[in-house]
């Protein structure tokens, strides 16, 4: 992926460079690409998307690790089933979770004895704990590392892509009218920060009747193909709203969840 952040205007002028702060990683890590999945806004389902996201590449044989970069809400070690007890370190180097199938994983709440407290600090501090997850983990061998990025365009957000070595992002977003304008206000901010978006995830896309197998929208339809042909950007996966998903995140037995609705990743994940 290029160095060069320089945005544009508004205006169609090229803004003053923004400088790169991209930060190394641990000598044990040796991670061959690096996908951030974002949404413009909380409560679309952005974390349980980068589970099975992962899940998608771990069942194709690709090594594969989550680094959970939402460390105000971290929900990944839940869904995964895993427990600050999972993590293994030394004096100088952290390594992270593994699942029953080998998907490795570091969060926030598994250095927490107590995962419902809350993390309550400023934004410098967040972004430099999570640059430690980067410098301060040891991957070993990855393939593909989904980041389950922070709701939102703020700060956060902006120095996490400008200090980690992400080759591209996809984008969850709900069939809302509202989420869709927030959507395109992820999409600028990727074009500023000349990141690669690989495409549009629809969450809670719709309900299929247990009956007829008719599938309900029940937030409406077309406002990701909309946004999508706007935008010029692939519609990868639509997810729906799914009892039996929801109750295999709670119980921390996501990996025995067989729904499958990401197989367009096939097509964007080998241009990267």
């Amino acid at each position: 992926m290029s160095n060069d952040h320089t945005p544009k205007s508004n205006t169609g002028k090229m803004a003053p460079p923004q400088p790169d702060f991209k930060v190394e990683a641990n000598p044990g890590s040796h991670v061959k690409k690096m996908i951030a999945i974002v949404s413009g806004k909380g409560g679309v389902g952005k974390s349980s998307v980068t589970a099975m996201t992962a899940l998608w590449a771990a069942r194709k044989g690709y090594a594969t690790g989550i680094l959970d970069a939402d460390i105000t809400g971290p929900s990944i070690p839940r869904m995964f089933g895993l427990h600050p007890w999972d993590l293994s370190a030394n004096e100088t180097t952290i390594f992270p979770a593994q699942s029953i199938t080998g998907l490795k994983v570091m969060s926030m709440n598994l250095l927490m004895e107590d995962e419902t407290q809350p993390v309550i600090w400023r934004s410098p501090v967040i972004t430099g704990a999570m640059k430690q997850f980067w410098t301060d983990v040891a991957w070993g061998e990855v393939d593909y590392m989904f980041v389950d990025m922070p709701p939102g365009t703020g700060d956060i957000p902006l120095t996490l892509f400008q200090s980690l070595p992400v080759d591209g992002i996809l984008i969850v977003t709900t069939p809302q009218d509202l989420v869709s304008m927030i959507v395109s206000k992820a999409i600028a901010m990727a074009k500023m920060m000349n990141v690669p978006i690989l495409g549009l995830i629809e969450n809670m896309s719709y309900i299929k009747c247990p009956h007829c197998g008719e599938e309900i929208h029940m937030f409406g339809s077309g406002h990701v193909e909309e946004t999508a042909k706007k935008e010029g950007i692939p519609v990868v996966a639509r997810i729906p709203i799914d009892s039996a998903m929801a109750a295999a995140c709670d119980t921390g037995k996501i990996e025995y969840y067989d729904g499958n609705f990401m197989d367009g990743l096939e097509a964007v994940l080998p241009k990267i």
